[in-house]
């Protein structure tokens, strides 16, 4: 019995050393966050760092309602929120909250931000970012974003790059090709034409 008790208390302290009850959410307050929206957050145990996390989320514009799913997505994937950053990034490049929720849900915000916001950049269009980010959610091979953009500037069409993708290429096949076709296509520059004037008398 004594023994149970011990074990039950040390149960005790080891939740209790995950909650927050000081948080302060005032900061919250002071961005204009809906007052029932912090009454969920405390429902979610917030620390004092998440809150500025949350801080700053609000300040670029993110709604009340995906702040909150962020931090629960965080919950389920049992951590703590810290992607604002990666987040704030994703929605500066475009992204829907509900794709940003969606990556969050396959807890990815901070490993496939940095390619998600150069895919975009690279000018693909958003079924093909779509598509290469759920192949790197899923642990599909693909390409990485900068081998992307290299084949791109070698003359590729998005279609052309996406067939390779999809049979497979590897970074060294990739890297192999870009050579061959940048030297095809320096190879094709140094042609020169004479130019014929009046001779003169």
């Amino acid at each position: 019995m004594r023994h149970s008790l011990l074990l039950l208390g040390v149960c005790f302290f080891l939740l209790g050393c995950h909650q927050h009850p000081l948080t302060d959410y005032r900061p919250l307050d002071r961005v204009g966050m809906n007052s029932g929206t912090v009454e969920q957050l405390k429902k979610l145990n917030t620390s004092d760092a998440e809150v500025l996390q949350l801080v700053k989320l609000k300040g670029s514009g993110v709604t009340d309602d995906t702040c909150v799913a962020l931090l629960a997505r965080a919950r389920q994937h049992q951590h703590v929120f810290s992607s604002a950053d990666a987040t704030i990034s994703l929605a500066g490049a475009g992204f829907t909250e509900t794709q940003i929720l969606e990556i969050a849900a396959n807890d990815q915000l901070d490993t496939v931000s940095g390619e998600a916001v150069t895919l975009r950049l690279i000018g693909l269009s958003d079924s093909t970012v779509q598509m290469l980010l759920q192949r790197h959610m899923q642990g599909q091979p693909t390409l990485s974003s900068g081998q992307i953009s290299r084949l791109k500037n070698t003359g590729l069409t998005e279609r052309q790059i996406l067939d390779r993708i999809n049979a497979g290429i590897t970074e060294d096949a990739a890297d192999k090709e870009i050579a061959q076709r940048e030297a095809q296509r320096n190879h094709a520059n140094t042609g020169f034409t004479r130019v014929r004037g009046r001779k003169p008398r």
